[in-house]
């Protein structure tokens, strides 16, 4: 599920801090998102698993998914698809840039 309000650009942390198959628990103007670089690509969700409110960021990252720690759910990192149960919502997914050396994500206007 990709957010379609209004977006505002906001700097979420130089790519540097972000390691290859790590997921990153970040708050912007907040909002807890969960960044992960994987596959030369970075990727930004909501940080809390839809079925039982755990930061995704504590996860494994594997092949472009998330997976909570606490009960299994998996997640597509680029659609925010619930990939197994037993969550059955998908996650919110953020746009990503990179401008100059930082991560910027697009969050909804409040």
């Amino acid at each position: 599920m990709t957010t379609s309000a209004p977006a505002t650009w906001s700097v979420a942390c130089p790519l540097r801090d972000l390691v290859d198959e790590q997921a990153l628990g970040i708050v912007v103007a907040d909002v807890a998102v969960c960044l992960v670089r994987t596959g030369g690509q970075v990727y930004a969700v909501h940080d809390e698993c839809t079925h039982a409110s755990i930061p995704l960021s504590e996860g494994e990252v594997d092949d472009g998914t998330v997976e909570c720690w606490l009960h299994g759910s998996r997640f597509d990192l680029a659609t925010g698809a619930v990939l197994n149960l037993p969550a059955t919502e998908p996650v919110a997914t953020y746009p990503v840039r990179i401008v100059g050396d930082d991560v910027e994500i697009a969050l909804p206007a409040p």
